[in-house]
Parts: structure tokens; sequence; C-alpha cells
């Protein structure tokens, strides 16, 4: 068992922030009741808001980021896990203000974690991670709001992103009618392929139209926000739903109330940070069921752990198709 483990390691000296590749000791790991030797790991959005510097996520300092992981158990004085289980962890904070997945080990509370689906590897459940996770529970809040496919077309916005690539071919797989939106139309074939039945520009969605626009969506999953989320919901259709999950187009929402009480919409917030465990689990057994695994390579690219710094540039560009995984253990 070693001594030190690298990890990406975010500093902070008189407000100038600063990331590296560092050799870390052991004993320098958080507090926690099991102890994981990370198989892999993902840059997310967030992730890389946090290396950038560019978005306040990070909390404390010294940080590790990655607010993804999936490893073995090394250690463990918890009763739920024991030495050699393969666990996955998404959100609680990890990476924000408890070191996280971008590390060879990470120190963890046994809550955060859940088992890793037989039906997965470790790469796998990172191609999917908490992107894929909270597209998975979109479309499960979809699902509880009553719409089934044949209702409808359901818009995806941020179709090209890692939750939007998820989103979509798991809407897909389940038989709805998938409209995807992307500031990228270069991917329009990449989309197709993941089952997405139109492709529309961001373009149509950005500048900010009428409070109530033609009805077109019997539901949507949007990753944007701002004035991205306001278009789409004025133009839902009658009783129609939107899970929203992100805000790559901004936090306002500068919109009126009337799709919701003369059209009935229902905007849904989706949270995958502190979602409760067994929705966790959920939603993960879901993805094993759902999804197409043999898709996952088509929207999934490697990056070494050292490669994490100058990568993190590129995905807050929007240069960065699908998903960004990290595998620190395995091949």
């Amino acid at each position: 068992m070693s001594n030190s483990f690298r990890a990406i390691l975010i500093e902070n000296e008189s407000g100038k922030q600063s990331v590296r590749l560092a050799e870390l000791p052991r004993d320098s790991l958080p507090d926690g009741d099991v102890t994981v030797r990370v198989a892999c790991s993902t840059l997310n959005y967030k992730d890389a808001l946090a290396i950038t510097g560019k978005g306040p996520v990070v909390r404390k300092f010294p940080m590790v980021p990655g607010i993804d992981l999936a490893g073995t158990v090394e250690e463990s004085s918890s009763s739920e896990f024991k030495r050699g289980d393969k666990v996955v962890l998404n959100g609680w904070g990890v990476g924000e203000q408890h070191w996280g997945g971008l590390a060879e080990m990470a120190r963890l509370k046994s809550d955060w974690l859940i088992p890793l689906e037989p039906a997965f590897s470790f790469a796998q459940a990172m191609s999917i991670g908490t992107a894929g996770y909270t597209a998975a529970l979109c479309v499960m809040a979809l699902e509880r709001h009553g719409i089934k496919p044949g209702r409808g077309e359901v818009l995806v916005t941020g179709a090209a992103g890692g939750v939007g690539s998820v989103a979509t071919t798991l809407l897909a797989k389940l038989g709805y009618d998938v409209v995807a939106v992307t500031g990228r139309m270069e991917e329009s074939d990449y989309l197709t392929s993941l089952g997405a039945k139109r492709i529309l520009p961001r373009s149509l969605f950005s500048e900010p139209g009428k409070p109530l626009a033609r009805e077109q969506w019997a539901a949507a999953v949007d990753v944007a926000g701002g004035q991205v989320l306001v278009n789409v919901c004025a133009s839902m259709k009658y009783r129609g739903v939107v899970a929203a999950c992100g805000l790559a187009a901004g936090m306002s929402f500068p919109a009126t109330v009337a799709p919701f009480i003369l059209r009935g919409v229902t905007l849904v917030g989706i949270d995958s940070v502190m979602c409760p465990r067994e929705e966790r689990r959920e939603a993960w057994r879901r993805l094993a069921r759902d999804l197409d695994l043999h898709l996952l390579d088509a929207m999934t690219e490697r990056v070494s752990l050292e490669n994490c710094i100058p990568v993190a540039d590129r995905l807050l560009a929007g240069a960065v198709r699908g998903r960004v995984i990290v595998p620190i253990s395995i091949d």
C-alpha cells in the first residue's frame, strides 16, 4: 500500500489560485470512513470551473477537484462497505468542499457511496458520470409527471454535451421523438447517431421572444437556463413538462408566468448533488437497463490525469463533445 498518491491540487494564496499535478502523502487525505482506490474519474463542467478558477466552485483550499469517481474500497470502518467492493460517487459536495476524484486515492463518507451496477465497468460508469446520472433523473422526472412516448416531441438543449448526449440516447431508446438543440451544428451526425430525430440551432432559443410562443414540445430537458430556458417554457404544449438541470447559458430566468398559468406548464428542478440515495440507485439501475452501452464510446473522450488542466479550458469553451473520462488505475 503506497504512502503517497498523485492528485490534481488547487491552491489559493492571497486570493491567487494555482493548480498542479501533485504527489501527496496518504495521511493528507480528509476524514471519512471509506478509503477508495480510484480507478476512473471524469472531467465535468463544474470541475473545469474549479480548475480554471472561472467559477466559485471550490469552497475551501487546498482542494482536489472531481465530482465523480469509481473505484475499489481499500479500507472501510463502515458496515456497508468492505475491502474489494466496487463503488461509485457523484456529487455530495465532493470536489467543492471535500477532496474529490481527480486523484489516485479518495477518503469519503460511506453515505455518499453506492455500489457499482454490475452492468458497468469503471470506465463505463464514468462515461456516464454525474452528467448521465443527471440525465436519468431528468427522464425519471418527465415520466413521474405523465410524459409518455407518443405524446409529442421532447426537446433536449445542449444536446452535444454530457447531460444532453445521455438524455438524447435514453429518451430515444425509450421511444420518445427527440429534437436536439446545439450550438454546434457540425455535431448533427453525432446527435442523429444517438437517436435525435431533428437538430435545431441554439440561436433559435438565444434571443428574447414572446411570453407565449407557438406550442411545440410535449417535454424538455434543459441544461442551459437563462434565455434559452425562458424560450423553451414559452413554446411548451399544454401541460408540458420541463426538467431543468443546468445553467450553461446563465442563472437568470427573465420570464413571465404565462406558460405556467395559461398552459399549465410544469418546471421541475433537478438536483444531482444532494439527491437522496435511493433515487440515485434507481437512476443507476435505469441507466443499466435503458442505456445503449455501445454508444458510450462515441460520446466519450479519454484524458490522462496530467492533461486535465489544459483540457479544462477546452471544455469551458464548448469544444468538447459528450463526456471526458480520466482513467487512473485502469487501462
